[in-house]
Formats: structure tokens, C-alpha cells, sequence
């Protein structure tokens, strides 16, 4: 990685990533050619990089994968957690390679290029992950271009001005649009999903899409529930039109304070219900704003298939997926907000539970996808709250 006013682009370079402080770091491009800007992350899993690039959790980010070798595992029609990419775009250490798995139909670059996102391979990601672990998570622009013509002042302008996930409401833009049933379960071998859960004498949940991922609805149908997706913007009315036994407060992007403006007051109502609510990563967020609770933009964010997470209740720790760059202040949770689990890395608040409803929630993410499943316990819990 280079500093601001560089010499020309390097021979072979068709492919540039430039900092808001006008870092500049030269690769090779894949995927689609162009140019984007957003927040520059980084995703420490060492597998799943289909399902974190269509996460809609990392609307409006960059990511950099430390594991050196993505991409060698191909790409599939299965493996969406969206029905399309919601990162702006990847930064790997090592050119895509040929697939080598089964499952695979198409290379990496190929997927990348057909869904119209920017690829960036040949970058010291070990020099760049330890940059954003000092300095915070930086706005940046990455660029693709097959001739090597790049306007560095441009892109550089473009970091600039990007204004930044705080104060940023991206739920309304991955969320649904329309009401719609769930169906279909875990994965299997030679079968795939298939189409389960809307069988009669399931508890139904109504989960609210702020963002959510297919394999938590998965996960849900797993555990024996019925699901109804609504949009993010649902009222309280609406929600209440379906029968839920429930409440599911799903995942998502962008800064939970924002979002908290048209959720938390339908949170709220929710909540006086009586019914069960169960909330995951922006879910967990929300619900601590709707009792009362802050929250706060963290430096670098968590981002990972291996996090370990401590249970308060009986010391037992967890490994877990996180991908998230808020947090629920753990200091000014209100009294009717206990607090359930801590992260083991930064010690910050990793799930909580309200003493006076029956809702608890989590910052992690306990459908593992990709990631361990040692979590799964937490889609029983609900369940069975439900029955």
C-alpha cells in the first residue's frame, strides 16, 4: 500500500483501492469493471464467502477477506442468503483459481462479474486488515478497469465524500417489499432445501425483514415454526392482521439509531403484546433501543465465522458468526434488561433478555451461515416459548 499522490498505475495493475486518507494499494480486478464506494471491512471466515457477499447485513460495504485463498470452492445456485449480492464488493490476498467442489457451477470471478460487483485480488490483506484494526474501519473506493486507466483523484473524492454508515437507515433499501410465507428448510445432500413449514399446527411466527438472511427462517422452520416475512417498515397492524404466536426482529445493515425511528415504536406495541420476540444482530440492537438502551458505532466492527462468546447464565462459551459494526451499550441497559452473554474478545454485550415480557435477543448469529452451530439451542428456545 502506497500513500496519497502515487506514480502511475504498476504494470499489470488493472485493479486500485483508495482510502479516504488516500491510501492507495494497487491489485488486479475480477468481477465486474466500474468503480464503488463504502466501508472497508474485513471478514475473518475461512469459508461461506457466497453467503457473506449476499448477506444484506454488509450493504454498503467492501470486504476483505484474511483468509488468502477465496474463491476455490466456486460458486453455486444454493448458497444465496439473499436473492442477490448486497456487498459492494471483495479484497483477497490470491487470484481466483479454478473450483475444485462438486457442488460448484460457475468460478467466482464469473459470479461476480454477472451479478455486477467489483473484485480486487493481489492486496497484502494482512497489511490492510491490521490498518483498519488500528486506524477503524475506513471509507474507500475500489475500482476495476481491464486497461489500467484509473482517475485516482476521482476515487479519492468519492471516499471522501461518502458520508458513512453512522446515521444510515439501509433497512428500508434490502428489506422486502411485500408480505410473503416462508417455505423451505436446512440444506441436505441430494435434496437441497425442499419445501417444509407451512404445515398446520405450527406456532407462526411473523419475522420483520430488516435485512434478514434466508437461513434463519431456516433455522426457524428447523426448530418447528411456521414463518411470514414483512417488511421493515410493517406496521404494527399489519403484523398483528397475520395471527402471529410471535415476534422475529431479523438482521440487517446500516445504523440501528436510524432504523430505530419507524421500529422502535412498533417494537414497542409488540412488546406490550405478551407474545414471545426473539431478535438477531440489527433484531438485538433494536430491541435494546426499544427498552431504553444506546447504541454505538464500533471502531472496527466484528466480522467473523469464529468468535467466542461467553453465556452468563452458566459460564459455557459459545463460537460464533458476527457480522456486525454497532453495538448495544452495555452500561445503559435499563433495569427490566439483563444481560446474557459477552463477547470474550472486547468484552462488548452479546445478548440480552427483558425480566418483565418474554424477549430476549442476540448480536450474533446463530444460524451459522456460514460458521459453527453451536447456537442453534437459541431457535429451540423460541420455539418452545411459542408453544
Amino acid at each position: 500500500m502506497a500513500d496519497a499522490n502515487p506514480s502511475p498505475a504498476p504494470t499489470g495493475a488493472t485493479g486500485v483501492l483508495v482510502l479516504a486518507d488516500g491510501t492507495i494499494a494497487w491489485g488486479r480486478g475480477f468481477g465486474a469493471e466500474g468503480r464503488a464506494v463504502g466501508e472497508v471491512c474485513f471478514h475473518t471466515a475461512m469459508t461461506g464467502y457466497q453467503e457473506i457477499m449476499t448477506d444484506p447485513s454488509f450493504a454498503g460495504q467492501i470486504i476483505t477477506f484474511t483468509f488468502p485463498h477465496i474463491g476455490n470452492v466456486g460458486t453455486n445456485a444454493e448458497d444465496f442468503e439473499a436473492d442477490a449480492p448486497h456487498a459492494l464488493g471483495m479484497i483477497v490476498r490470491e487470484d481466483v483459481t479454478e473450483p475444485s467442489n462438486f457442488r460448484s457451477v460457475e468460478r467466482l470471478d464469473a459470479w461476480m462479474k454477472a451479478h455486477a460487483r467489483i473484485g480486487l485480488a493481489g492486496i497484502d490483506t494482512r497489511a490492510l486488515t491490521r490498518r483498519i484494526r488500528m486506524g477503524g474501519a475506513p471509507n474507500g473506493a475500489i475500482a476495476h478497469s481491464a486497461d489500467g486507466t484509473f482517475d485516482i483523484d476521482l476515487l479519492l473524492q468519492m471516499a471522501r465524500d461518502w458520508p458513512g454508515l453512522e446515521g444510515m437507515d439501509l433497512a428500508k433499501v434490502v428489506s422486502t417489499e411485500m408480505d410473503y410465507g416462508w417455505e423451505g428448510g436446512i440444506w441436505r445432500l441430494g435434496f437441497g432445501y425442499g419445501e417444509e413449514g407451512r404445515e398446520d399446527g405450527r406456532p407462526h411466527v411473523v419475522a420483520i425483514d430488516y435485512g434478514s438472511k434466508r437461513n434463519i427462517f431456516r433455522n426457524l422452520v428447523k426448530a418447528g415454526a411456521k414463518v411470514s416475512v414483512v417488511p421493515a417498515t410493517a406496521t404494527f397492524e399489519q403484523i398483528m392482521a397475520l395471527a402471529p404466536d410471535g415476534f422475529f426482529l431479523s438482521n440487517g445493515p446500516g445504523d440501528p439509531a436510524a432504523t430505530a425511528d419507524y421500529a422502535v415504536p412498533v417494537i414497542r406495541k409488540l412488546l406490550e403484546t405478551g407474545k414471545p420476540l426473539f431478535g438477531i444482530c440489527l433484531g438485538h440492537q433494536l430491541l435494546g433501543l426499544a427498552v431504553g438502551a444506546r447504541t454505538t458505532k464500533m471502531f472496527q466492527g466484528h466480522r467473523g465465522a469464529n468468535h467466542p462468546v461467553k453465556r452468563l447464565a452458566d459460564g459455557a462459551v459459545e463460537i460464533t458468526s458476527m457480522n456486525h459494526g454497532f453495538a448495544v451499550e452495555r452500561d445503559s441497559l435499563p433495569a427490566n434488561a439483563r444481560e446474557t452473554h459477552v463477547s470474550l474478545f472486547d468484552g462488548s454485550n452479546a445478548g440480552l433478555e427483558l425480566t418483565d415480557a418474554p424477549a430476549f435477543s442476540v448480536q450474533y448469529h446463530p444460524e451459522a451461515s456460514p460458521g459453527p452451530q453451536d447456537s442453534f439451542y437459541l431457535f429451540e428456545r423460541f420455539v418452545g416459548m411459542l408453544r
